[in-house]
């Protein structure tokens, strides 16, 4: 067995694989000093005046969350305009899913404030900024900011936004339609489109304020809790009117602002897909293609396919879109599971679909275990055997990037 394989299994299952991997894990360490080197991470490339800006920014940022330089890997290289932050893990090691049970991460979680009824808030129990910033360091995949977005502060609010969108998933009760027609609250929407006369903020916010009046399925619901997460960030946390207009207009651009906010190659592996839609940008989302197994970042959107064509073809059955929440925890909509499932729970969930089990609690006698080495199978990409996707879509850097152009925007 493999260090990789059995590391997967140690992590997942807790099961007495953890000497071995442990011991494996210091000799693959030894092994890559001389491999050559493959970025990771978070990488800022501009010019060199700006990356000592960003090199100073950065430190400051690490130590105002308390992320210690032990935990850290800096690459800088002036010739390429390169400065290149990795996690200090082994290179095969991209799961970010037990951060929290790793001791040297420290990771807790953070209240915040959200709006609630009548002008109240409450506080919601959510994913550190931390956790983000690791996830994002952790090998498995990059992520780059360039141009405009050669920036800390471009980094410290893609972090705040995915935190927004995390905590506006945390605790979801809307109705499942289980294959019924859709219910909206008929004073703010007409069939998933805002009436006019009330600002889209607000008719998102009953979404969230009086979840009782809704009955969706998991894609609407992911759509909606993104562009809540975008749209209350610019308008109540940053509260900036410049950057809540743009994405408001971006939104607004073909009058269905639930529409296309993930670019359309995100669905080309459907067998109906568009071949036109490939190129068309999300208004609001961006796509990152590969991503290794196990890596998540808290406010990423996954897809979890049902690779079973019999049940694939129940309405609302095809697949499960995901929202990341940290501490391995991925979106309960519809408080099925108290309010969340962990990695391997979503796993068993979708494939159970190709038993019957469409209700845990009703199908229960239909379940049919699975065993690890079935979890690290299923964890793989559809076409491998799987069940996820490699792709991960998460909100762009907004107004630090040029944003594609979306319907004449």
């Amino acid at each position: 067995m493999k260090f990789a394989r059995a590391y997967l299994l140690c992590s997942l299952f807790g099961i007495p694989l953890c000497a071995f991997a442990n011991s494996q894990e210091q000799s693959v360490s030894n092994m890559q000093t001389n491999a050559p080197a493959i970025d990771a991470g978070i990488r800022f490339s501009c010019e060199p005046g700006r990356l000592s800006l960003v090199e100073s920014g950065m430190d400051a940022y690490l130590q105002s969350l308390r992320i210690a330089p032990a935990l850290i890997v800096k690459k800088s290289d002036n010739t390429q305009g390169t400065l290149v932050y990795t996690l200090n893990t082994s290179a095969d090691d991209f799961n970010t899913l037990d951060f929290k049970q790793r001791p040297e991460l420290h990771i807790k979680n953070e209240v915040v404030s959200l709006p609630y009824r009548n002008g109240q808030s409450r506080n919601i129990h959510t994913v550190s900024k931390k956790e983000i910033l690791l996830a994002l360091l952790q090998h498995g995949r990059l992520t780059e900011f360039s141009g405009t977005a050669c920036d800390i502060e471009a980094l410290q609010e893609h972090v705040a936004i995915r935190q927004n969108i995390v905590a506006w998933a945390e605790h979801l009760t809307w109705i499942w339609p289980d294959g019924d027609a859709a219910q909206w609250n008929k004073k703010y929407w007409i069939r998933g489109t805002p009436k006019p006369g009330f600002p889209l903020h607000e008719a998102l916010n009953d979404v969230f304020l009086h979840q009782q009046k809704y009955s969706i399925g998991c894609y609407t619901a992911t759509k909606l809790v993104v562009t809540q997460g975008v749209l209350d960030y610019f308008h109540r946390i940053k509260k900036s009117p410049t950057r809540l207009k743009l994405v408001e207009d971006r939104l607004a651009a073909d009058n269905d602002p639930l529409v296309g906010i993930e670019p359309g190659r995100m669905w080309d592996f459907e067998k109906d897909f568009d071949p036109q839609d490939l190129n068309r940008p999300g208004k609001l989302l961006k796509i990152k293609a590969d991503v290794m197994p196990m890596n998540f970042v808290p406010g990423d959107w996954s897809y979890f396919l049902n690779t079973d064509p019999v049940t694939y073809e129940k309405t609302g059955y095809e697949g499960s879109n995901a929202i990341y929440l940290g501490r391995n925890k991925f979106d309960d909509y519809y408080n099925d599971n108290n309010h969340s499932y962990t990695y391997l729970q979503k796993l068993d969930e979708v494939y159970q679909w190709r038993n019957g089990v469409f209700s845990r609690s009703r199908d229960f006698a239909k379940i049919k275990p699975l065993t690890p080495q079935d979890m690290v199978r299923l964890s793989k990409r559809p076409d491998e055997g799987g069940l996820l996707n490699s792709f991960r879509v998460s909100p762009y850097f907004f107004a630090y990037e040029e944003l594609p152009a979306w319907n004449g925007l």
